[in-house]
């Protein structure tokens, strides 16, 4: 099971590139990224995340054209689950995962359309600094290059 804070649960701009994505934050990250700036995700806080709740989200957010996970969580099958719902059930809505992780699961790559992998390491900076150690990849292609611009 994966939980999710609804609270935290937003419409952004900046997450994915050219995107107006509803971004969903899912607790019990198993990160220890340096500065945080979320620590309570590592919590066992929220509530469930289902595939009707992703379809009820979803239909509450007219316009959105990406999903994002915000986080894994530590249930990766149930990971898997709401990623193909996403892909099955909404076929005109982009999904994509934020990980902490150096290195994915390569069947992540054809699960979600976008995927974010890197911890966020304070002197290398986030996305939008051409020095960060972290990417962001749609259909396994690096696209990174699209926050320095």
């Amino acid at each position: 099971m994966l939980k999710y804070v609804p609270k935290l649960t937003d419409i952004v701009l900046e997450e994915i590139p050219h995107k107006i994505t509803l971004a969903v934050e899912i607790s019990q990250c198993m990160g220890l990224c340096e500065q945080c700036h979320s620590p309570f995700l590592r919590e066992d806080i929220g509530e469930e995340l289902t595939p009707e709740l992703i379809d009820s989200l979803i239909a509450g957010n007219f316009g959105i054209n990406c999903f994002l996970l915000l986080g894994e969580g530590k249930d990766p099958e149930a990971l898997r689950i709401l990623a193909r719902h996403l892909r099955n059930a909404h076929p005109n809505i982009l999904s994509a995962l934020y990980s902490g992780r150096a290195v994915v699961e390569d069947d992540l790559f054809d699960l979600f359309d976008y995927v974010k992998v890197g911890p966020f390491i304070p002197e290398k900076g986030p996305l939008n600094n051409p020095a960060t150690n972290q990417r962001l990849y749609f259909h396994r292609q690096d696209i990174t290059e699209e926050f320095w611009r």
